[in-house]
C-alpha cells in the first residue's frame, strides 16, 4: 500500500471548480488501494470522507504530510508556493492537464504589458520546472501530450534514460483526462424549470455549465440565442455560475459583459438567465437534467486547442446533445462520435443554426443522446484514472533524476545568499491558477488592475522567503550540473 499525498490549490467545499473536484476524484479513486490524504493550500475545506483524509493546512501541516508520503500528487503552482515541496525527494506526480503558460496569456489579456510579461514568465518557468521534476506526469489530452512532449525534449527530459525503456515515454508522461462518475445521475429536486422564474416546464433549456470565464465566449452564444428567440419562442439560456467558489477570485470581466449583452438585447430573465452564485457540486445533476441542450463556445487561439473544457463532460454524463464551438479537444470528441455540432468560433448565425436544427430534429437529437450515452462509459473516473493507479501501486522515480536530486538545500542557500533580492526589489508575477483558483491571495492590485512588481516582490518573499529563492538557485546548479 503506497502513502499518497494530493495537494491542490483549489478550495474544499461544496462548490468546486475544476482542479478541485479533479483532485477528489483523484483522492477517491487512489484511496481504494492506498492511504490517501488530500490537501489545500487555501483557508477553505469544508468537505469530508469517509475513506481519505481531508484538510488545510499551512507550512507546518505540509511539511509534516510530506514527510508522511511516499508519492505526491501536485496540481497548479502549489510547488512554486511551498518550497518544502520543491526540495522534497519524495516521488512527484504533476498533474498538468491545465496547461498554465496558455492560460495566463488568456486570463491576462488587457493587462499592463510588464505585469503581463511577469505573470506569462512566471507561469513558463513553473512549467518547466514541473517538467524538469517530475518522476510521472497525467494531462488531459493526446493533444496536450504532444505538446507537453515538446516542451520535455526543451527542458532535457526526452533523453536516453526515459527512452530506451519505453520511446513512447508514456512511462513519464501519459493522458489522464478529466472524468465523469462511475454512477448515472439521478434526478432529486426541481432545479430550473418552474423554479427560476421565466422559465417554464416545457421550454428548451440550453445549459452552461461550470464558469464564465475570460477565455470563453459567452456572449456569441447570447447573440445566437438572442436570433433564435424571434423563431422559436420556448428558447432558454441557463449560466449555472458565475462567481467563482473561491472567495478570493474577483469576477471575471467576461461574466460582467455576458450579463451586459443580455441587457442590451433585451433577452436578460426572458431568453437568457444567471446563476450568480454556482451550484453545489453533488446538485448539478438536477439541472443538468431539466436541460434540453448543453452549450459551449469559445474564441479561436491557442489555449483554447490545447484546452480541456472539464465542465462541458458533465453534459455527456447527462445524456445531452452538445451544441459547441470547433476547435479544441471536446469538439473533437463531438465531431468523431457524432455527439452533437460543432460551429465556427464567434459566429453567432452559424450557432442559431445548430441550436434550431437540434431543437427541431427529435430523431438527431435521439441519435446523439445514443451516441453520448455510450461514449461516456469510456470516461468514467475508474477507466481514464487508470494511468495513474498503475503509477501509484508501482512508484517509482524517473531514470534521469537521482543524480540531480543530489543537490542539497545548503549548497543551493549558499549560491541564493549572494543574490537574494531586497523585499523591494524584482520578483516574478503572482501565479493565476488554472479554471481560476489562486494558490493563496494574489497580491492588491495596482493602477489598471494588475499588481505592480513591487507588490508582487513582497507577496512571494512573505510566501517562500528566502529558501523559494534558494529552491531557484537549486534549479539554475542542477541544470548546471546536468550539462557536466
Amino acid at each position: 500500500m503506497t502513502r499518497v499525498l494530493v495537494v491542490t490549490p483549489d478550495v474544499l467545499r461544496a462548490r468546486m471548480a475544476g482542479p478541485a473536484m479533479r483532485a477528489w476524484h483523484i483522492s477517491e479513486r487512489l484511496a481504494e488501494e492506498h492511504e490517501v490524504r488530500l490537501l489545500t493550500t487555501s483557508p477553505y475545506c469544508e468537505v469530508s470522507s469517509a475513506t481519505f483524509l481531508v484538510a488545510a493546512v499551512g507550512p507546518e501541516g505540509l511539511a509534516e504530510a510530506e514527510d508522511w508520503c511516499d508519492v505526491m500528487i501536485l496540481q497548479g503552482y502549489v510547488m512554486y508556493h511551498h518550497p518544502v515541496l520543491a526540495t522534497s525527494q519524495k516521488i512527484i506526480v504533476f498533474d498538468i492537464y491545465s496547461p498554465l503558460h496558455l492560460e495566463t496569456l488568456a486570463l491576462t489579456k488587457g493587462a499592463s504589458s510588464e505585469a503581463r510579461d511577469a505573470h506569462v514568465r512566471l507561469s513558463i518557468e513553473t512549467l518547466n520546472h514541473q517538467l524538469e521534476r517530475g518522476d510521472f506526469l497525467i494531462c488531459a489530452s493526446e493533444r496536450q501530450r504532444d505538446l507537453f512532449i515538446g516542451q520535455l525534449c526543451v527542458v532535457g527530459r526526452a533523453n536516453a534514460l526515459t527512452y530506451d525503456p519505453d520511446p513512447t515515454l508514456r512511462r513519464l508522461i501519459d493522458v489522464v483526462p478529466f472524468g465523469l462518475p462511475d454512477g448515472d445521475p439521478e434526478h432529486h429536486r426541481p432545479a430550473i424549470r418552474g423554479v427560476v422564474p421565466g422559465i417554464g416546464p416545457d421550454d428548451d433549456i440550453l445549459i452552461w455549465a461550470g464558469g464564465v470565464y475570460d477565455w470563453f465566449d459567452p456572449l456569441t452564444l447570447i447573440r445566437a440565442v438572442a436570433r433564435a428567440s424571434t423563431k422559436r419562442p420556448s428558447v432558454r439560456l441557463y449560466f449555472m455560475g458565475l462567481q467563482h467558489p473561491n472567495p478570493d477570485v474577483p469576477p471575471m470581466q467576461m461574466a460582467i459583459d455576458a450579463k451586459a449583452l443580455a441587457e442590451e438585447l433585451g433577452v436578460a430573465g426572458k431568453h437568457v438567465f444567471f446563476n450568480d452564485g454556482w451550484v453545489e457540486y453533488s446538485e448539478r445533476q438536477n439541472f443538468l437534467l431539466e436541460a434540453t441542450l448543453g452549450v459551449s463556445t469559445h474564441f479561436e487561439s491557442i489555449e483554447t486547442r490545447f484546452s480541456f473544457r472539464t465542465r462541458a463532460l458533465d453534459y455527456l454524463w447527462a445524456g445531452l446533445p452538445i451544441v459547441a464551438t470547433e476547435g479544441d479537444s471536446f469538439g473533437q470528441l463531438i465531431e468523431e462520435e457524432h455527439l452533437g455540432l460543432t460551429v465556427p468560433p464567434e459566429d453567432p448565425q452559424a450557432l442559431e443554426e445548430a441550436v434550431l436544427r437540434l431543437l427541431s430534429d427529435p430523431e438527431m437529437a435521439k441519435a446523439c443522446r445514443a451516441r453520448v450515452a455510450e461514449v461516456r462509459k469510456c470516461l468514467r473516473w475508474s477507466v481514464v484514472l487508470e494511468p495513474l493507479a498503475a503509477f501509484c501501486r508501482e512508484p517509482r522515480q524517473a531514470a534521469d533524476l537521482p543524480a540531480s536530486r543530489a543537490i542539497t538545500e545548503e549548497s543551493a542557500a549558499a549560491e541564493a545568499s549572494a543574490v537574494a533580492p531586497a523585499a523591494d526589489g524584482e520578483a516574478s508575477a503572482a501565479a493565476p491558477e488554472a479554471d481560476g483558483a489562486a494558490d493563496g491571495p494574489a497580491p492588491k492590485a495596482a493602477g489598471d488592475g494588475q499588481p505592480s512588481l513591487i507588490q508582487l516582490a513582497r507577496h512571494h518573499y512573505q510566501e517562500g522567503g528566502l529558501s523559494q529563492v534558494a529552491n531557484r538557485a537549486a534549479n539554475k546548479l542542477r541544470r548546471f550540473v546536468d550539462k557536466l
